[in-house]
Order: C-alpha cells, then structure tokens, then sequence
C-alpha cells in the first residue's frame, strides 16, 4: 500500500523539488491545500531546526499523516550567521525580497569579496504521527555575497549569491542545475536515505 506523505508548503516549486527527489521512494505525496482546517504556523523558532518541526509536527498530528517541513535561512559570515532565521523578514515583518537584498548589501558595503563568505542551510523535518518518531537533517551550500545582484531565475537571495565553482549566482543557474546543488537538494538527499531504511 502506498504511505502518504503530506508535504508542509504552499510553495508549488518547492513541492514538485521534493516529489522528484522522493520520486523512487513511492509515496502519494498530500499537500496542506487538500484540508480546509489547517491554519498558518507561526514560525517562532530560536533555529531553522525548532521552525521545521513546528511546521510539521503542526501538520502530522492534525492530519494523523507522516509529513515533511523544511526551514530554510542564509548565514553570512561577516554578519555572525545573520539573517539565519529572520531571512524571510530580514529589512522588516512583510519585507520583499528586493528589501531584504537592500538591506544585505548596505550591511556589507565596503566588505571585501575574501570576506563575503556566506551559506544557505536548510533543515528538513519529518514527523511520524502514528510511531511519534522525529527525523531532521541539514544540507547547506557555500557561496559570496556579491557587491551587486546578477541574474533573474529564483527567488529571495538567489540574484546576490555567488557560487565560485559553476562561476553563476543562483539567479543565473537553470533551475534543474540549482535543484542538483542546493542546501534544499543536499538535505533531501539525506532525508530520503532515512525514509528509504525506514518506510
């Protein structure tokens, strides 16, 4: 019989990312969207890691489903892992991506490029309900910050994150290349490992 897994996001790019990582393991993927009573989750978290399994701990004991939530920060050196976890609202609560950019780059004015070193980390989390167990991993992808944005794929960070060995930003990458390298594919990559010995 196929396990169901529900996925926690809305984000229709980031679901189709995690069924094709997942694609072997044969789960009826659910999304958050087939239920009209789950309401939004705060994310109040001190760390990615606590965020993640808010998320989905929130989601499996409401829906009695094995689930899957991920937290995803960038952590720059310079500014001692910030924003980490207020990346999504680093310029205020309802930043824009562009905001949260402008905000990066005045932080980092005059910086030299040896010292613009940064990281996206992901957190994945699965809970399993029915057994009460709990899964985290982590998956993070080295970079620079640049002095300027470059590019217009992505989203968030992606048009100022750097990465010296592909010589692109994440904003210049195809998506197929980015979903091969990112923090996100890095910890998924790990978790199916685990599902795969587990389920």
């Amino acid at each position: 019989m196929e396990r169901k897994l529900l996925v926690a996001s809305s984000n229709k790019g980031k679901i189709e990312e995690i069924k094709d990582h997942f694609k072997e393991l044969k789960f009826n993927f659910i999304t958050p969207d087939q239920f009209d009573n789950l309401e939004e989750v705060i994310e109040d978290g001190s760390t990615l890691e606590e965020n993640a399994l808010k998320k989905a701990r929130d989601r499996a004991y409401k829906t009695k489903l094995l689930t899957l939530a991920d937290d995803t920060g960038l952590e720059v050196d310079y500014l001692d892992g910030k924003p980490g976890i207020y990346s999504a609202r680093f310029a205020h609560e309802n930043a824009t991506y562009e905001e949260n950019n402008d905000k990066l780059l005045e932080l980092l004015k005059d910086v030299p490029y040896g010292k613009r070193t940064a990281h996206f980390r992901t957190v994945v989390a699965v809970v399993d309900p029915l057994e009460e167990k709990e899964y985290t991993v982590s998956g993070i992808c080295k970079g620079y910050i640049l002095e300027k944005r470059r590019g217009d794929q992505g989203f968030g960070y992606d048009p100022l994150f750097y990465i010296p060995e592909h010589d692109k930003t994440f904003a210049e990458m195809t998506v197929s290349l980015k979903n091969k390298i990112s923090h996100r594919a890095n910890a998924l990559e790990k978790m199916k490992k685990v599902l795969k010995s587990r389920y």
